[in-house]
């Protein structure tokens, strides 16, 4: 199997697609969050560093994120391939990412920004847990698993969407040229149902 990088802007799918090619696979799904969480709460070394910047509000430097994701792909469940989801975010990271592990392919999942702000600022939480869209609710604004009030998260308004996709443009998107000049970028047009498009994936992977 391969070593894969997914690509794409926020709410894309990344995240979905890549739990499915781990399921699909049987390889490890990897993100950074994920990393982050289990070294703190083992409290490694990295765990330690890491949490220090956390807890004063700051971002983890590359250096450190590096040596996390670099442990984790050493790995056994990772010596068969893996998929990393929200990683690298920077040219910076890309390059370092580099000097640790052979990526085979990236796949970048295209979705236009109209379709994405759609899907998200329409996304709407319950304190119960439950995530669900307007679409689906007909009008409804109460969860359709426990009845308590619906509402959208900070993150999910349309103006916060929006800002978020620029950040995305100015510092990830570059990322599609850095993997297209290397030869192992596959673009998927994600504009169909989830099944759909993972089939799109399937075939580059096959």
């Amino acid at each position: 199997m391969k070593n894969i990088v997914m690509l794409g802007a926020p709410g894309a799918g990344k995240g979905t697609h890549s739990a499915l090619i781990s399921s699909e696979y049987g390889i490890p799904h990897i993100s950074t969050g994920d990393i982050l969480r289990a070294n703190i709460k083992e409290g490694t070394e990295l765990g330690k560093l890491a949490e220090s910047y956390i807890v004063k509000g700051a971002l983890v430097p590359d250096d450190v994120v590096i040596g996390l994701v670099a442990d984790r792909l050493a790995q056994p469940d990772a010596q068969n391939g893996y998929v990393l989801d929200g990683f690298p975010r920077t040219i910076a990271q890309a390059e370092a990412l580099d000097k640790v592990a052979r990526i085979d392919i990236a796949i970048n999942i295209d979705v236009s920004f109209d379709i994405i702000v759609g899907r998200l600022s329409g996304r709407r939480v319950c304190s119960c847990g439950a995530t669900c869209h307007v679409s689906t609710l007909g009008g409804s604004e109460v969860c359709p698993k426990c009845g308590k009030q619906l509402y959208i998260r900070d993150d999910d308004k349309p103006e916060t969407v929006r800002a978020r996709l620029q950040v995305y443009l100015e510092q990830t998107a570059p990322l599609i040229d850095f993997y297209r000049n290397k030869g192992v970028l596959v673009d998927i047009d994600a504009c169909g149902t989830i099944q759909e498009d993972f089939a799109k994936i399937k075939k580059v992977l096959e």
